[in-house]
């Protein structure tokens, strides 16, 4: 994937991560430019198909209140709700 194409399309998952939560904009953004690109293929695909769940059930993902049945999802919620959000 050539500058370009990588560019635009970290440009539409930041879009996708703007949510009706600040707390969920932070947290996603910050995965997005910290952690995606370093994620493999499979955690990649887990962090779109998480884009695609609703804000309710996002927020009980990262408040603990509910966990996904998806192994791969729980991993990756972890991964995000572990750093504090002061964390550079």
């Amino acid at each position: 994937m050539d500058a370009a194409s990588l560019d635009g399309d970290l440009g539409k998952l930041r879009w996708r991560c703007r949510r009706g939560m600040k707390e969920l904009d932070v947290l996603l953004t910050r995965y997005v430019e910290e952690d995606y690109l370093g994620a493999t293929l499979e955690q990649q695909a887990a962090f779109r198909a998480l884009l695609d769940s609703q804000d309710p059930l996002l927020n009980d993902y990262f408040l603990g209140r509910e966990s996904p049945t998806d192994p791969i999802l729980c991993a990756l919620i972890e991964r995000i709700t572990v750093r504090p959000l002061n964390a550079r």
